[in-house]
């Protein structure tokens, strides 16, 4: 009930508000577009994690919003269309420039195609519409056709209606103007982007597969999206910010899985420098050693391409070891000291020493080890790193990215009661939330996420000396492979071991207390609390650990309070996971999980309308459809309406004057 206390206690907030709504009139217009809009369905939204580097498979995805816009073809026309049909109207959505130019080679009526399918858009059209005001939907429509395209939308006359000659000759005049393909493409590309109101993105854009830079510039220009960062996209940011042993890292990936593109053509970042560096140090090495051959074309017929890129792959793997032995050494508080396994090689016995233990190498032609030091770069190793480490600060198509990332994205999310972070919350064996010391402070939970991304930005900022910016470079490497960081959370890393040591025992990395208990409610729950996450649903989103689902591993956790994402985008993964990626979608009636099958190719969709195949799984089922004030920004626009309704007693009792314009 408003009365004159409440009003003079927000009179200064009312003041600002009169503002922009000078009067009665202006307000209460406001007020009922407001309620109006409070009153729409749920919007949907669009979770996918883990894409690392594939995207074909990630763009196919975006363009077919998880299958919604195919079950919204199902729904609109039911049997009135066969499959076949239906599939090449997907598909002509999906792709309309592309399948424009196959039907026009093929269509012998054309005149009757651009009749039907300018009708079947728009009734796709006008249903993906529906949970938008019209003042949205005239923001996002095309130029060139807005007015056109309004007009169809808010018009479907019956034969017998009076504007049905109105409405056939909107598209017959489509159609004679020859703008029937430019129309097309339009609306298909609304109904992608009204199809999904908001993506979260939840990490892991970069290595494994080649077009990380594709997915980049896929985002740029999407509609509306954010991102919690992944351990990937944290080493690329360590990269990007000088980190030596992020630059190694980085490289050594991309050599590892073949993904040369990202860096050369997509950063423009030359790989001659290490090229020309292997080839020399590493002329006498036959660098058989098959964990430095590209695990996605083992079979390669160039069998010099393939030694060159062996010899580039270990030349930077040792080069990184001794990297991170460096930062080690200047943040004794990490406790790494253990990981600085160069020292415990002995080559005349062929073993290297770990946590006491000696063990048998696999490869012991390191021409750059200096045994008196072990971690020192040899000079030539230093002029190669002062190379690439300005290849990368220079690199202006990278340093963009990662300005896209930091500008929408950070360690934790948390949308319409669902908290997203990438892959864990440090616990303690208990499972109560565990604390970790950063600068000298400790941090848990909440504040630790906090902390770590206001580090990762204090990399980038000007604001801040070169030793705070060197401090927070060095933690972003932390985040990497730190056995306290909520992006890793395992005991070690065994990068090392996994190159060079014999026996597999030393292979394993344990994983920390959280992945113990992401199938505890309680523990969840307790989670949840923590990050102050309310309703009556929430759910706590992640992906970085693969579902292996061929051993009956579920993506559904915790009576279905944790969901876990990451199916297997990258294709190195899917042997082991059985699918391709799972991808969730939150609309007005639940939560659907949707699994995906391998991705061809968008050639082949586009040639023979071959979908992913996906099967769905209904998550959660609301009793009671969802609308936009049960969302985050309904609450927020419920407050503006209270606020307005303020405004309005001030105006009518004389706390504030009108400006009638």
């Amino acid at each position: 009930m408003l009365s004159e206390e409440s009003i003079k206690d927000d009179l200064r907030y009312l003041q600002l508000l009169s503002q922009s709504y000078p009067n009665i009139a202006d307000a209460s217009a406001e007020i009922i577009n407001l309620e109006a809009i409070l009153n729409l369905p749920k919007p949907t939204e669009h979770f996918i994690s883990d894409p690392h580097g594939e995207s074909e498979a990630f763009n196919h995805v975006l363009r077919n919003a998880s299958g919604y816009v195919k079950r919204k073809v199902d729904e609109i026309f039911g049997n009135t269309l066969r499959n076949y049909e239906k599939k090449e109207l997907c598909t002509l959505i999906y792709y309309p420039e592309q399948k424009l130019r196959l039907i026009k080679a093929q269509e012998p009526y054309l005149q009757d195609f651009y009749v039907i399918t300018l009708n079947q858009l728009i009734k796709v059209c006008r249903e993906v519409s529906s949970k938008y005001t019209r003042s949205k939907i005239r923001k996002v429509l095309p130029p060139e056709f807005g007015y056109i395209i309004e007009e169809l939308l808010h018009e479907s006359p019956s034969i017998s209606d009076t504007k049905y000659q109105y409405y056939n000759m909107i598209i017959d005049t489509i159609i004679e103007t020859q703008r029937a393909d430019e129309f097309i493409i339009a609306m298909a590309n609304l109904i992608q982007r009204l199809a999904i109101d908001r993506l979260h993105l939840l990490g892991d854009i970069f290595d494994r597969g080649p077009g990380a830079h594709l997915i980049m510039q896929t985002l740029r220009n999407y509609h509306n999206f954010d991102i919690v960062w992944g351990n990937h996209d944290i080493d690329w940011f360590g990269a990007a910010a000088g980190n030596r042993a992020c630059i190694c890292n980085v490289l050594r990936l991309s050599l590892r899985y073949g993904n040369m593109a990202t860096l050369e053509d997509g950063y423009g970042i030359s790989l001659l420098p290490l090229a020309t560096f292997a080839m020399e140090t590493y002329a006498d090495d036959p660098c058989t050693n098959f964990c430095f051959l590209d695990v996605n074309d083992q079979e390669k017929t160039d069998a010099k391409f393939n030694r060159l890129v062996a010899q580039m792959h270990k030349a930077i793997t040792i080069i990184q070891f001794k990297e991170e032995a460096r930062i080690i050494n200047r943040r004794p508080e990490y406790h790494m000291d253990h990981r600085k396994l160069l020292e415990g090689i002995d080559l005349a016995s062929g073993t290297c020493t770990i946590d006491g233990q000696p063990y048998e190498m696999t490869d012991t032609s390191l021409p750059t080890l200096i045994t008196s030091d072990p971690n020192a770069l040899t000079m030539e190793e230093e002029a190669l790193m002062r190379k690439l480490e300005h290849s990368f600060l220079t690199s202006e198509k990278l340093q963009r990215d990662v300005d896209c990332l930091l500008a929408h994205g950070c360690m934790y999310s948390i949308a319409n009661s669902n908290l997203m972070f990438h892959a864990s919350v440090p616990l303690n064996e208990d499972g109560t939330l565990k604390e970790v010391e950063i600068d000298g402070k400790k941090y848990k939970g909440l504040e630790l996420m906090k902390k770590t991304g206001h580090l990762v930005r204090k990399a980038f900022s000007n604001d801040v000396s070169d030793e705070e910016r060197l401090y927070a470079s060095d933690y972003i490497w932390y985040l990497w492979c730190g056995k306290d960081s909520p992006l890793f959370d395992k005991d070690k890393m065994t990068t090392f071991e996994r190159y060079f040591i014999k026996d597999k025992t030393t292979h394993t990395e344990a994983k920390g207390y959280y992945y113990l208990y992401n199938n505890d409610e309680r523990v969840i729950d307790m989670i949840l609390d923590a990050f102050g996450v309310t309703g009556k649903d929430r759910h706590i989103i992640n992906g970085h650990v693969p579902v292996r689902t061929l051993k009956g591993e579920t993506p559904i956790k915790a009576n279905g309070k944790l969901l876990v994402i990451d199916g297997g985008f990258s294709k190195a993964y899917q042997p082991k996971t059985g699918i391709a990626g799972y991808t969730l979608t939150f609309h007005s009636r639940g939560l659907e999980l949707v699994a995906h099958q391998p991705f061809l190719s968008s050639e082949d969709a586009i040639q023979t309308g071959t979908d992913i195949k996906s099967s769905t799984q209904i998550v959660e089922l609301n009793s009671q459809r969802l609308y936009v004030k049960d969302t985050d920004k309904g609450q927020i626009l419920k407050a503006k309406v209270e606020n307005l309704k303020k405004l309005l007693y001030a105006y009518r009792n004389g706390f504030l004057k009108e400006i009638n314009k």
